[in-house]
């Protein structure tokens, strides 16, 4: 192939002097053109180079195309040169999210035995009940006010974990707190609902001193809440949840 691609060369490349080229052949001796002839010699080379390539094609991807199995509509078995496969999985696999927990919720146990593990998950929650607004006989539990988050760096988006923040009420959060609230109402001796509200408040420090101001719940502190009393009465979480760590 090199020899041809120098014979097309010599002809482009020949003295304009000689207007046509001789060639050998069965009926004499051929005039042609010089530039038909380089053509004829280009277009010879090409086929050539092509059948070089084909025959050097590698024999290893070949053979996993040809014995690739289970090539049924969307299945391209064992040749991945196509791109065809699983493609990208947007979320597949997560764990999924929770579902609510009823509030109320009904616990088989008695009134005095829900509101000592009430006593218990506040302590284990570093939750202070606040004996000027409880009344145990009552089955009403009150913590004190428990700041979960300081610094203004941070207290807006964990603040954002446990309340609606509305934009009009962007203020440059300091501190978060909450106050939870439990209530036990028996159904009869052994059974009773519990129901969890949490007081939620952000504090913002200004020209004018600091302030805490209500803010609405979004119900993840009664869930919590909730979540982990269960798991002291019962010793399992609730449906479709798992013990927390």
């Amino acid at each position: 192939m090199a020899r041809l691609l120098e014979f097309a060369l010599a002809l482009f490349y020949a003295p304009a002097g000689l207007p046509s080229i001789l060639f050998f052949g069965p009926q004499g001796v051929i005039k042609v053109k010089r530039t038909i002839a380089i053509f004829f010699v280009l277009a010879l080379t090409g086929i050539i180079a092509e059948a070089q390539q084909s025959k050097g094609e590698d024999q290893q991807r070949v053979r996993v195309r040809d014995s690739s199995t289970g090539r049924m509509p969307g299945v391209n078995g064992g040749n991945t040169d196509t791109g065809t496969g699983r493609g990208i999985d947007f979320g597949k696999g997560r764990t999924p999210t929770p579902p609510p927990i009823p509030n109320p919720y009904r616990l088989t146990a008695r009134r005095d035995v829900l509101i000592k593990a009430v006593e218990t998950v506040m302590h284990e929650r570093k939750l202070t009940l606040d004996p000027a607004a409880s009344k145990p006989e009552e089955g009403i539990l009150v913590s004190q006010p428990y700041t979960f988050i300081k610094g203004a760096v941070v207290a807006e988006s964990e603040l954002g974990r446990y309340a609606d923040l509305p934009g009009a009420q962007a203020r440059g959060w300091t501190r978060g707190r909450y106050t939870i609230i439990v209530e036990v109402q028996p159904i009869d001796g052994m059974s009773a609902n519990v129901s969890i509200n949490a007081k939620i408040e952000g504090r913002t420090d200004g020209a004018s001193g600091a302030e805490w101001v209500t803010v609405r719940s979004n119900g993840t502190a009664e869930q919590e809440f909730l979540s982990a009393l269960i798991e002291n009465v019962t010793g399992a979480p609730p449906p479709g949840r798992t013990l927390e760590p």
